[in-house]
């Protein structure tokens, strides 16, 4: 197998008639999916996701692909491609294209309403082409085929890529439920006739690499969810992605079964079914549907409210009625639904807000006590079939951890595939097919972009760093006056702590030698403010280490009189 180094240099220019292969995101992390190719000069982009951050990312709001790679060929882009209308996969379609607004989307009808609603809120007006599974279509050097795929979405797509070079087959996120509430199955068939033709690059989902088996099928869900509507006196609170068109056809199916109301609470969610209804994917029965307005007109044995944050997003609607922080509330008999499984590094802001609404007095039911949720993403059993239907020339593991894609490229040597031709790569590194072979050449540079409120990209490593050192160990600041003329400390030190146990006072102890140590250093030719603030950085920042055991953030300012 082929292992990405940190050594790794740029790669060489693309040979002619060669195909290469970049991950911007979704290779070591699940989210922020985008993959680049290039044949002849030309760029096809497949996928463009956000990543969530995580609790080591304060004030974040999302992680963006790297851009860098491609700003400066945005002319050479044909398309963006994309398979599905999970925010892990379009989200972050409006960053790129205020680069450049005319590269064409494409997708099925599903997923172009919703990324077209998103860059509605952006004011960009898209080019777009929605296709359908069995279509073919011819952007530049590269021809596309769509082939339907299942997913915890409609309309999900992979896509076939031709060039000269050879067939690229990339799934998407896709698992293969044989019944599938929509009746839309993995086309198996389409799978087998790529097989035959020569697929000679696979980049294959990894998200379930490592579960053994089969998921389980959606259409189990249905029963379970009827079974916990029938057990519940008071209201019944269901948390799911905003984007679960199955998920939430199957709650109102319940509610109406169960002689409930239900209303839609978030902006995200209450958009998205806008359009599935409006688009035929979702089918809503007679006069279930209410506006939250009209929740407190009805008993509580009457209502069901659908809404987002089923991953503890902090912002998100669940999230925020944990925190009591929500025109909603929940109280004791009241039951809430987590209608999905957690994703992989969410699982403490999960459980902080399951443990919330429980010290609240609601009935929690999650993944981890009932069969409410289902996997949108193939398991071994499954990634085995598609390897054995597809005998690829090459395989690529895409979309998961490293584990993941460690596990998926050991599924691909169980069934034949020669080791050195499955290459692990992650994001970054760069994958050329040359000759039916595909090997890592190089690696581009590829960092974590973050969105933080209006900035993209303008909060770096060290800022973050910085936000930690101050949520976790305070902050001190050191304020003195010294003589211009000969060093002597007119007014002060005087020192200031927020974020500590401590009060003011126990630092009274370092003034006298925080003092001393400002004179002496003038006296042995320390003038320069910037040269006394360091001093008292490194005095106090040694006492505090010493004396308190911790590490804050230390603001010294020196001015001169």
């Amino acid at each position: 197998m082929s292992h990405p180094h940190f050594e790794l240099t740029l790669p060489p220019a693309l040979a002619d008639g060669a195909l290469r292969v970049v991950a911007l995101g979704g290779l070591g992390e699940v989210g922020r999916n985008m993959a680049v190719l290039e044949f002849a000069g030309r760029l096809l982009v497949i996928d463009c996701g956000v990543l969530f951050p995580e609790d080591h990312q304060p004030g974040v709001d999302l992680i963006l692909p790297d851009f860098e790679y491609i700003r400066e060929r945005l002319d050479d882009i044909e398309a963006i491609v994309l398979t599905h209308g999970h925010e892990d996969h379009i989200g972050a379609v409006p960053y790129l294209l205020r680069l450049r607004q005319d590269i064409p989307l494409v997708g099925s009808q599903l997923t172009l309403a919703f990324v077209e609603a998103k860059l509605k809120e952006h004011r960009i007006a898209p080019v777009t082409l929605a296709v359908r599974e069995g279509q073919t279509e011819r952007f530049g050097v590269f021809e596309c085929e769509f082939v339907a795929v299942n997913h915890s979405i409609p309309d999900a797509l992979a896509v076939a890529v031709r060039t000269p070079a050879g067939t690229v087959l990339h799934t998407g996120d896709f698992k293969m439920d044989q019944l599938p509430l929509d009746g839309r199955i993995t086309d198996l068939r389409a799978f087998a006739r790529l097989g035959e033709q020569g697929v000679d690059l696979f980049m294959v989902d990894s998200t379930n690499a490592e579960v053994p088996g089969f998921v389980a099928q959606e259409r189990g869900i249905g029963p379970v969810l009827d079974g916990v509507f029938a057990d519940s006196t008071k209201r019944i609170i269901v948390a799911s992605f905003a984007s679960h068109v199955h998920r939430v056809q199957q709650v109102l199916d319940a509610a109406h079964a169960h002689g409930r109301k239900v209303a839609l609470v978030g902006r995200s969610m209450v958009r998205n079914m806008a359009i599935a209804s409006d688009l035929g994917y979702l089918k809503i029965p007679q006069d279930v549907l209410v506006d939250l307005k009209q929740v407190d007109q009805l008993p509580d044995d009457e209502i069901v409210l659908m809404c987002t944050g089923s991953q503890g997003e902090p912002m998100a609607a669940l999230s925020r009625i944990a925190n009591n922080d929500h025109k909603v509330s929940v109280g004791p008999g009241d039951t809430v639904i987590l209608a999905s499984s957690l994703i992989p590094g969410n699982e403490n802001a999960v459980f902080r807000v399951i443990n919330g609404l429980t010290r609240l007095g609601a009935r929690v039911v999650h993944s981890g006590n009932a069969k409410v949720h289902v996997s949108g993403h193939a398991s071994a059993g499954e990634l085995l079939y598609c390897y054995n239907i597809l005998k690829p020339r090459n395989v690529m593991p895409v979309h998961g951890e490293v584990r993941h894609l460690v596990a998926n490229a050991a599924l691909a040597v169980q069934t034949g595939v020669p080791a050195d031709r499955v290459v692990l790569a992650e994001d970054g590194v760069v994958v050329d097919l040359v000759d039916g072979k595909a090997s890592i050449v190089g690696a581009v540079p590829c960092g974590y972009v973050y969105v933080d409120g209006s900035s993209v990209g303008g909060i770096t490593e060290a800022e973050l760093k910085d936000r930690r050192i101050l949520g976790d160990e305070g902050f001190i600041s050191i304020f003195a006056v010294v003589s211009s003329a000969d060093g002597k400390v007119l007014a002060g030190p005087q020192i200031h702590a927020r974020g500590f146990a401590e009060q003011d006072h126990v630092f009274e102890d370092i003034l006298p030698e925080l003092t001393r140590a400002l004179e002496e250093a003038a006296l042995t030719g320390a003038t320069d403010t910037h040269q006394l603030q360091q001093v008292m950085r490194r005095v106090v920042g040694r006492w505090v280490s010493n004396r308190l055991r911790r590490r804050p953030m230390i603001i010294p300012v020196v001015v001169e009189a």
